[in-house]
Order: C-alpha cells, then sequence, then structure tokens
C-alpha cells in the first residue's frame, strides 16, 4: 500500500519526490516545532533535522504533540524522531539535544539543509538562528508568538518586515535590525492582541531552565500553537515546490 497515494493524488508523483528529497531542519521541538515536524513528515519530508535541548514537563501536555503523561522528563528530540520514523521508516532523522547561542548555531546548521523552520521561544537563540541562516542564503520559516491568542482568523503569513501587533514580533525585528536584517524572513504570526485571562501563578512554573534568561510563561490554549505549526509547515512545502516564489 502507498502511504503517499493521497498526497501524490494532489500534487503528483513528481513532486511528492521533490518533497522525499527536501532536507528541513526544525529547532525547537515545543508546540508550534512538534505540530510543524508532525505536518512535515506526513507530507513526506524525506530528510528532517530536529533540535532542542529541553525535556517535557507536565505543563506541555495542554498544547505540545508529544507532551503525553507517559513521555513526562523524556528528551523532546529522542519524541520527535520516534514519532517521525513511525510516521515514514525511511525518513533520516538528524536528532540534535542542544541548545542553540552564538556559539553553536554554526555546527547546528551543519551540514548544509534546504530550509530553516524556527519555531524556538528563546529570544536571543531566535535571532542567532535567523541571523546565521540568512548569512548562509537558507530560506527561514519563523513562528511569532501563538501565546495569549485564541482567534485562529487573526494568523497571517508574510515578509517578517510586514509583521506587526505581535510584541515578540517586535523585538525580533529590533534585534534583526542590528544585524542589517530588514526582510527576507518568512513570517507566520497573529494581529491578535495576546492577553492573558489570569496573572501567572509560580506553583504552576516547570522546572527552571537550565538555559537562557528565566521567562514569564504565558496562557496558551490546546489548537493555537498547532495551527502555528501547521501554517510554518504549508509555507516550508510551498516552499520546496515553489522555490523561486
Amino acid at each position: 500500500m502507498n502511504w503517499y497515494a493521497r498526497t501524490e493524488q494532489l500534487l503528483q508523483q513528481e513532486n511528492v519526490q521533490q518533497l522525499n528529497q527536501a532536507k528541513v531542519a526544525v529547532y525547537g521541538m515545543g508546540g508550534v516545532g512538534s505540530y510543524a515536524v508532525e505536518a512535515l513528515a506526513r507530507a513526506g519530508v524525506g530528510h528532517l533535522r530536529v533540535v532542542d535541548f529541553d525535556t517535557v514537563n507536565p505543563t506541555n501536555i495542554n498544547r505540545q504533540l508529544f507532551a503525553v503523561t507517559s513521555s513526562i522528563d523524556k528528551p523532546k528530540v529522542a519524541l520527535a524522531k520516534e514519532r517521525i520514523l513511525s510516521i515514514n521508516p525511511q525518513c533520516k532523522v538528524d536528532c540534535r539535544n542542544e541548545f542553540i547561542t552564538a556559539d553553536t548555531v554554526a555546527s547546528l546548521l551543519e551540514p548544509p539543509v534546504d530550509i530553516v523552520v524556527d519555531a524556538i521561544d528563546s529570544v536571543a537563540s531566535k535571532v542567532n538562528l535567523i541571523a546565521k541562516a540568512y548569512e548562509q542564503n537558507i530560506p527561514v520559516v519563523t513562528s511569532m508568538g501563538a501565546g495569549g491568542r485564541m482567534d485562529s482568523s487573526q494568523i497571517f503569513t508574510g515578509d517578517i518586515s510586514e509583521s506587526k501587533i505581535c510584541p515578540l514580533a517586535k523585538i525580533i525585528r529590533k534585534r534583526l535590525h542590528r544585524r542589517d536584517i530588514y526582510k527576507g524572513i518568512r513570517c507566520v504570526y497573529s494581529l491578535e492582541v495576546p492577553l492573558n485571562k489570569l496573572p501567572y501563578n509560580s506553583e504552576d512554573a516547570d522546572e527552571a531552565p537550565t538555559h537562557g534568561r528565566p521567562r514569564t510563561p504565558i496562557g496558551t490554549i490546546s489548537y493555537m500553537p498547532g495551527i502555528f505549526g501547521l501554517k510554518v509547515a504549508e509555507e516550508v512545502i510551498r516552499m520546496v515546490l515553489d522555490p523561486v516564489s
């Protein structure tokens, strides 16, 4: 049985083969990244690099694909690899349990890939990844903030220079401007003003992070990061099949 049959019916066999030959790296295996990886694997992308330093904790369960009660304390990249290979055993999976910094980003982009997906929470890591990929002429699809939103109709895709409203996008744009990067980065963002109904309760804190600065969590609903991740995957697939546009 050809599990690509429905995809071939839509795209034709030569385009499915093109996806099978594509090399895509996804950085961040949280709510957005996990759903992006899922969609890319099911679309038949044949080479996937998954990068994250973190393990699953209980507060991930409300929104992250790999997070279930039985996966608590397990490395997210190991869970991602297991999931990808259960979908497509022929996929070549490059699994990196590492944190992105200015010092590690170059090695985490090697060997070269066709497209980079940024689904990272940390501002410094996002900027380091986007800037280094841009410097190496690797197309990037980046996700801005999904937290604090509930209206999926307000999700848009465009160049990062077009993004607005989103506080995270504003910060990332400013940091990239310092590196003389103003456009040329594909971006998924929301025009909905983020809003938490209740203040953060420190008793519900995740275990203290081992990398990066501590960040105050933002309330998140189950479907929103997933929709962001699926939009990211859509952009990647379109770029693989039509790299000129």
